[in-house]
Order: C-alpha cells, then structure tokens, then sequence
C-alpha cells in the first residue's frame, strides 16, 4: 500500500479543488516529518473529521536556532510514507526548501504576546518561523481542519491566536499528548537520548503530573515549582529552561492555579531538549493513570 507523495503547490491545489467539488472536508496534520505515534494520533484523529486528510513534510529552516539542529533533525520520508499509508492518510505533501522559501522571499509572520516567554524566550525567532511556515500551509493546502498535539502547547496558541487575527479560514484542534508507556511525551527528539539518559527522561513528566497534582490542591505555587526544579535537576537533568504555571487560554503567567492552567517545562537531558506540559485542574487522575501504567 502507497500514498501518493505531491511537491508541487499547483498539483496539490488542483487535487483538493477536485475534492472540494465532491463536497468533502479537508484537514490537515503539518508535520517535519520522523513520524511516531504521536503523529499518527492526529492522522486518526483528522480521519475520523474530515473526508480527505493531508499530512505535510516539511523540515523548517526558520524555525530552528542553529544550524546544527537542522542538520542532525531527522529525515525519514520513506518510513514516514510508509506509516501515513498504513494509517489511510490521503496525501503526503512533502515540498522542497526552495519552493516554500523561493529566492527573495521576504515575508515573516510574527504573533506577538503568546509568542513570548516560555519556548519563545529561549528559541529567538523560532516561532516567527512556525507562523510563518504554517501560514503558507494552510493557505497552500486550503484545508477546513488543521490537528496539532497539546505537546506543543505554546505552539498552538501561536496557532490560535494566528487564525484568529488573520481571518484564516480553518479549524484549529487540538489533540492530547501522547506518551510512552512510561510517561514520557512522544518526540522525534526523543531519539536522541542516549541509552543511558533514556531511563531519566520519564522522572520530567512524573515530576510535572505530580506537581500540578498538588497545585490543583491548593499547595503554594513558588515552593512547589522550587521543589520541582530541584527534583528534575536530581533526576539527571543539567538544565531546567522554565517551569511555569500559565493560564491556559492566553498563557499569562499565573501565581495561583485560579482558572484553567496549564504546568509548562523545559529541560536539557544531556544534548536533547525535552518539553512537557500538563492541564492543572486533570493532573490528579494523570498521576494516578501513571502510576496505574507503571505498576
């Protein structure tokens, strides 16, 4: 079983004309591609929406802050394929850099406000890169649905917030975070934890569940976060980014868990960046399904 793989914006423009001449809905998962479950979860969850589902390759340029993370990012668009087949995807759009970025292109998407602080505060530029990118996605593929996971919540309200300044027409959904059977947040950076880091890497994610867990409980938020860097750097971790309670809507930061909450984290386990992030107000039953999952 094949998926048929486009380039061109033309081709795939005349494709989904063709579609929405049907009357069918079409969503859209972007993605750069290294493809887990994670990624899957949207596909399925963008099926079980839409008539006809687009899954984008693309491994961004602008969006990454040296270029040695570009060069060692993952390219495995044969797997990918393979996978995408496998789970009913319609379309695989996979463009080349100078397509998207042709020589003089000179325009840059910028959302201020949700953009700043947190991933934005560490990575310059990198979410300018993510609004732009996915700009163009969006209005190459003319998609009515768009699925992006809760991991990258930040990234998702830059999202939100993009459609809604921008009167594009689509649907951004969100999707829950997928894990592993450990706890740990899917990525395609999680292969390059070592086999030794590999076994630390899920004490990030028990370590926030837990803390939200007690935020939810009306513990006090300075001691809490204090508590909880200490214990990720005890876990193995050189460097904590952030650890932030936010408001989960606009993503303001939060002294006290008031309104729905999102516990948000970045921390380095050896040369991979790890990110996570939990709704404060659900973390009580994820402790619990956790340690459910570990027994």
């Amino acid at each position: 079983m094949s998926i048929p793989i486009v380039r061109i914006v033309a081709e795939l423009r005349s494709i989904v004309a063709a579609w929405r001449r049907e009357g069918f809905k079409v969503a859209v998962v972007p993605t750069m591609g290294a493809l887990h479950e994670g990624h899957l979860s949207l596909v399925r969850a963008a099926l079980a929406k839409a008539d006809r589902v687009i899954v984008t390759l693309f491994v961004n340029p602008k969006q990454f802050n040296s270029a040695g993370d570009l060069a060692v990012y993952p390219r495995t668009e044969h797997d990918d394929a393979a996978k995408l087949a496998s789970v009913g995807t319609h379309i695989l759009y996979a463009p080349d850099a100078a397509d998207i970025y042709p020589q003089g292109f000179a325009t840059t998407v910028s959302v201020a406000g949700v953009s700043e602080g947190l991933c934005g505060a560490f990575r310059p530029g990198h979410f300018d890169g993510v609004a732009t990118v996915v700009t163009k996605l969006f209005l190459q593929t003319g998609a009515n649905l768009a699925f992006f996971g809760e991991k990258d919540f930040q990234q998702l309200q830059v999202l939100r917030r993009l459609v809604r300044d921008l009167d594009i027409p689509i649907e951004i959904v969100a999707c829950p975070t997928v894990r592993e059977a450990d706890g740990l947040a899917m990525s395609s950076r999680n292969t390059r934890l070592s086999a030794a880091e590999r076994p630390s890497a899920p004490r990030l994610a028990e370590i926030l569940f837990e803390t939200a867990g007690r935020l939810s409980s009306g513990e006090p938020v300075e001691r809490l976060l204090h508590e909880a860097r200490q214990a990720i750097l005890a876990a193995g971790f050189s460097r904590v980014e952030y650890l932030e309670l936010r408001a989960g809507d606009n993503l303001a930061l939060m002294a006290t868990p008031g309104r729905p909450a999102r516990l948000l984290v970045a921390a380095w386990l050896g040369q991979t960046r790890l990110i996570d992030n939990v709704e404060v107000e659900s973390a009580q039953r994820s402790v619990q399904a956790l340690k459910q999952a570990a027994a």
